[in-house]
């Protein structure tokens, strides 16, 4: 099975490092990095967002490969052969893995998403994602959308594809440290899961879970502060979205 990486780095922040790790794997990549670097294997793409850098980069892979490997710059792989194995089964077309951080909101929110999604795939992951090079073909080009990875999970369901969360693969990352910070994450990612769904037509318990998401969000008061600003986030990343906001890109200022 032949695979080839495509890696999205805002800058080269974390550049060097990526090297390193796909170097130990040992597998053909491709870097699209919104900053300007001398090396074979960097291609230079003025930062539009990640839907874009992924439009641009699809170009550059050959077209005998099996298996394509959307990955996040600021990001360790642990386990990847696992996420591999996904695709022996023979009809995994996407397979998205478990996001471990260490420290700050997500901590907690990636357990209570992750709860979900081994029953209802409501969102993807997008630092580490592999989707058939032919089913990818036919999404490309991804629309304008702040949630591209969660716009391919749509996509992969709405041809009646299989999709596959592997959590014996994982990545390790850092996300926000603070509940307020988190606020714009979430207003940020959730504006963008509604525009993947004005783009795509997934099952009907995704569109469901989304339609009721603005009322029940409340419940997450229970989880404190943290809830809170998750709340707030949501609600905010709606509003956004039924405000006419159609945009791919997002200034990362939360991220500091």
């Amino acid at each position: 099975m032949k695979t080839f990486f495509l890696v999205l780095a805002r800058d080269q922040k974390h550049v060097n490092e990526k090297i390193e790790e796909l170097k130990v794997l040992g597998v053909p990549y491709l870097i699209v990095c919104g900053q300007k670097l001398n090396h074979p294997n960097i291609v230079y793409r003025e930062p539009r967002g990640k839907y874009d850098a992924i439009n641009f980069g699809f170009r550059f892979i050959p077209e005998d490969t099996d298996v394509v490997i959307l990955n996040d710059v600021d990001t360790k792989i642990r386990n990847f052969g696992a996420a591999l194995q996904c695709f022996n089964r023979g009809d995994a077309a996407l397979v998205f893995v478990r996001v471990c951080v260490k420290e700050g909101p997500q901590k907690l929110f990636y357990n209570l998403l992750d709860r979900i999604r081994r029953r209802l795939m409501i969102a993807a992951s997008g630092e580490l994602m592999l989707v058939r090079y032919n089913v990818l073909r036919r999404i490309i080009p991804i629309k304008s959308c702040k949630a591209e990875d969660s716009y391919i999970l749509f996509k992969v369901l709405e041809f009646k594809y299989r999709s596959i969360f592997c959590e014996e693969c994982y990545v390790e990352t850092e996300r926000t440290k603070t509940a307020e910070k988190e606020e714009l994450y979430k207003r940020k990612t959730v504006g963008g899961i509604y525009q993947a769904l004005a783009y795509t037509k997934p099952p009907k318990g995704i569109r469901l879970f989304y339609a009721l998401l603005p009322i029940a969000c409340p419940l997450l008061l229970i989880f404190g502060m943290k809830g809170y600003f998750w709340m707030r986030g949501i609600l905010s990343g709606f509003v956004d979205y039924r405000c006419g906001d159609r945009t791919g890109f997002w200034k990362p200022t939360y991220m500091s």
